[in-house]
């Protein structure tokens, strides 16, 4: 921490410069809204994928209302067999160094990431083969109509520049190069000559990377412009900043293992199955009975809406998937179940205590509290959740048979499919639970067949509840979401970010994406 302190008050120091008021009018920003990639900046590794590139271009991009716009690409189809995208680019666009981006790179970029072994899975990409310079052709090996993601999340890299230190040393054609980046303290950025969209107002950007408490203290010295404010601190806004709470999909909620114990292990030697959250009766009483609206209030202090799936609020959400919360009417459910009270409150069935351990990484506060408000929230109900802290490689190791705090949230419905298709179960940390359900397998199939991303939607949808069964709230009950994270910044109060984006889980920058609606509104 003395470190992290020592740094913060160097890089202040070299940010400040001479004294300026808060009005002057800028062309540059400094930002500490974290994102430091453990990998750098390259596409190929992960970055961008949990929201936008900056030194990279996309094919496709999202604006405000998640809607497909274009980027480098100007057409896109879809053969009937569903097997090949046929992808038209620009052909005025150059990488920041001059050398004009062609098919090949692009075709040179989605070979590369499907044959290294990095943060995405192009497993199913045949083959991207680039015909002339402004033609792509993508081959799949099945249909798979969620590979339209990596149009908008997988930046384009040059064939001819890339290689071992790329990611240190980024070339590419988004609106901003990298200047320079120093680990663990800052980055330095300005804004590509060439770039062919809209040019971004400000000429330059820093961010920093020392941690909260120091972009919090660089806010109140004035010396930054954007910065991250945790939950508990978001009603503390400095002088001079207004908070800017920006919506997301960035969940957090409690699995719920879903095979019964039966002393069984997966082939890694992990246990599998919990012999009280494996019942339906517990699995709906634990949804109906949690008061969701508590947990956004006391556990986030009110900066988050309550959470009844994985995909709240957008369009492959299953219609109505949410539940009222109904102590009574969970206690209930328990009683006919067979579930009865005993002496110490915990209530028990044929020799099986209603009780688990509720794990949660122990460095994350956030779900330290959320675990320990549900935990409170479970007691009324006769359900014993005792929380658990502790590392991910410890949590890996129960996660299919214990109960955890999760987080996830994407702008792809491929997060449903990770999370509940039964053949996923048990890869690193996809379907920790376990869960399986035909119904829902056949629909996520049908889905990936669809003519088009917008097609599958209503599929994805009919996944949560068909009338009979599913994986939501009126079906399986197969998690237990609790809350969808506000993304809260402080902001220099004349600074407008125009109309971000619903954000996707807390990765990367995806602040940054709206960037060319930025204006400074001080003359």
């Amino acid at each position: 921490m003395a470190r992290k302190w020592a740094i913060a008050a160097a890089l202040l120091g070299i940010l400040a410069g001479p004294a300026s008021t808060l009005a002057a009018p800028r062309t540059d920003l400094v930002l500490a809204i974290g994102g430091e990639p453990d990998t750098g900046y390259d596409p190929i590794l992960g970055w961008g994928s949990y929201g936008h590139p900056l030194f990279q271009s996309t094919l496709l991009r999202r604006d405000a209302d998640l809607a497909t716009q274009a980027d480098l690409a100007t057409r896109w189809t879809l053969s009937e067999d569903r097997l090949r995208w046929t992808i038209e680019i620009r052909p005025d666009v150059r990488f920041s160094d001059g050398s004009p981006l062609r098919a090949r790179d692009v075709a040179f970029t989605y070979n590369k990431a499907r044959d290294t072994a990095g943060a995405l899975d192009l497993s199913v990409l045949e083959s991207a083969e680039a015909i002339g310079d402004t033609t792509v052709v993508l081959r799949l090996r099945k249909p798979w109509i969620t590979f339209t993601e990596t149009f908008f999340t997988l930046g384009i890299v040059p064939a001819d520049a890339y290689g071992p230190d790329y990611a240190r040393h980024p070339l590419g054609s988004g609106p901003y190069r990298l200047v320079s980046w120093r680990e663990g303290e800052q980055l330095i950025v300005e804004r590509n000559p060439n770039y062919y969209g809209e040019k971004p107002a400000f000429e330059r950007l820093t961010f920093l990377f020392t941690g909260e408490d120091a972009g919090l203290a660089a806010a109140r010295a004035a010396r930054v412009d954007i910065v991250s404010a945790p939950a508990p601190l978001a009603d503390d806004v400095p002088e001079g900043f207004r908070a800017v709470s920006v919506r997301t999909v960035d969940n957090r909620g409690l699995s719920l293992p879903f095979l019964p114990a039966e002393g069984r292990t997966n082939a890694a030697g992990q246990p599998l199955g919990n012999a009280v959250t494996s019942d339906p009766a517990i699995r709906h009483a634990i949804n109906r009975g949690l008061d969701r609206q508590v947990v956004v209030d006391v556990a986030l202090h009110g900066h988050g809406t309550p959470a009844f799936g994985p995909v709240d609020g957008l369009a492959w959400a299953g219609a109505g998937d949410r539940v009222d919360s109904d102590i009574e009417g969970a206690r209930r459910l328990l009683d006919e179940a067979g579930w009865l009270e005993g002496s110490d409150g915990v209530r028990e069935r044929n020799g099986v205590r209603a009780a688990f351990p509720l794990n949660y990484p122990a460095a994350d506060p956030t779900r330290q509290a959320l675990a320990e408000v549900a935990a409170e929230l479970l007691r009324p109900l006769g359900i014993e959740a005792t929380p658990k802290g502790g590392s991910w490689d410890a949590i890996a190791r129960v996660m299919h048979a214990e109960p955890a705090v999760f987080g996830f949230g994407s702008h792809s419905p491929y997060q449903l499919y990770s999370l509940y298709q039964s053949t996923l179960a048990g890869v690193e940390y996809l379907n920790p639970t376990y869960y399986a359900n035909p119904v829902v397998d056949a629909l996520f199939a049908e889905a990936q067949g669809a003519p088009s991303l917008e097609a599958s939607f209503p599929l994805w949808a009919r996944a949560a509840f068909d009338g009979r069964t599913g994986y939501g709230l009126e079906g399986d009950a197969a998690w237990a979401w609790l809350v969808n994270l506000d993304h809260v910044y402080f902001v220099n109060r004349c600074l407008d970010l125009g109309r971000p984006p619903i954000e996707p889980h807390g990765h990367g920058w995806p602040l940054t994406a709206s960037i060319a609606e930025w204006r400074w509104t001080c003359d």
